[in-house]
């Protein structure tokens, strides 16, 4: 009963922290489903490829958000004609380098800019690597088709039409997001509750090692970027080798979690997902070997 109780708490909290996120990239999503033509997308965008990736990395960076609601903004990017290299490089970037969670790292970790450029460049880093190898790897849309098929014109609106629209969407997208984050906050939680965290912590005594088991568990923890630094500080001491293990924690875990990954199945096809995740996980753990 305790267990089921604690399974309770968690997913509630899982949840709660996530909702306003999930709101505003629902809401963001549907500002480019109706405001954003292909036009404009293909007037801001580089045609070069490796540019396309370096703009959208740090474009991230102009958006307040958590990788709670990044995934259906980047499937709507594409949806309108952004290359899948660039909208995947936002969305990997876009939870991690933006203001707010560079801030709240800056003050998880005592007011020291260390970690917060450690963060950031392997975030950019790995951002770029991944689109660029899909640049060349991907030919075609990685949507799965339901997503492709609802497409709308919205030029012939007026304002009010358009603001409608707006509002229309943000609900339709809350619904369809929102039952990928229940799913994944309940597994999330059961993970947190069922399997102990000594148990990983326990086995991080090499840089090698300890990159894993932060890898593991910023994955099951599911923790929304804007507290994550909070909590990976929380485990300086915990590893022989702590300072690239706690960078990988940070990085890794606010582009793949468990409540990201349900949501990236309910978007993308299994192959490009199987892809994306193999790629991040490889570059986070190079990366973090380095620092």
């Amino acid at each position: 009963m305790d267990r089921i109780l604690q399974l309770n708490t968690i997913f509630i909290s899982i949840v709660i922290e996530a909702i306003p996120f999930i709101v505003v990239g629902a809401l963001v999503s549907a500002l480019i489903e109706v405001f954003v033509t292909e036009n404009m997308i293909v007037r801001i965008m580089p045609k070069n490829r490796f540019l396309s990736v370096i703009a959208a990395s740090l474009i991230g960076a102009l958006f307040p958000g958590c990788e709670c609601g990044i995934v259906p903004i980047a499937a709507r990017l594409i949806k309108k004609g952004v290359a899948p290299h660039a909208a995947i490089s936002f969305m990997l970037s876009g939870p991690i380098i933006n203001p707010i969670v560079l801030f709240a790292t800056f003050i998880a970790f005592g007011d020291s800019w260390r970690m917060v450029w450690y963060r950031a460049g392997l975030a950019i880093g790995v951002s770029i690597l991944v689109g660029f190898i899909l640049s060349f790897i991907v030919k075609e849309s990685p949507l799965k088709l339901k997503v492709d098929e609802h497409v709308h014109d919205h030029s012939h609106q007026n304002i009010k039409q358009k603001l409608i629209s707006v509002i229309t969407h943000t609900i339709d997208e809350f619904f369809s997001v929102g039952k990928f984050l229940v799913l994944g906050a309940i597994i999330a939680a059961s993970m947190q509750v069922y399997v102990p965290t000594k148990i990983l912590t326990t086995l991080g005594g090499t840089k090698v090692t300890a990159t894993l088991v932060m890898m593991a568990l910023a994955f099951i923890l599911s923790i929304c970027s804007e507290g994550d630094a909070f909590v990976a500080s929380s485990f300086r001491y915990s590893f022989a080798q702590a300072q690239g293990s706690i960078v990988a924690f940070l990085v890794f875990g606010a582009m793949v979690d468990i409540k990201n990954l349900v949501m990236m199945t309910g978007y993308f096809k299994p192959r490009f997902v199987i892809l994306l995740i193999s790629l991040i996980s490889s570059f986070v753990f190079i990366g973090s070997l380095l620092l």
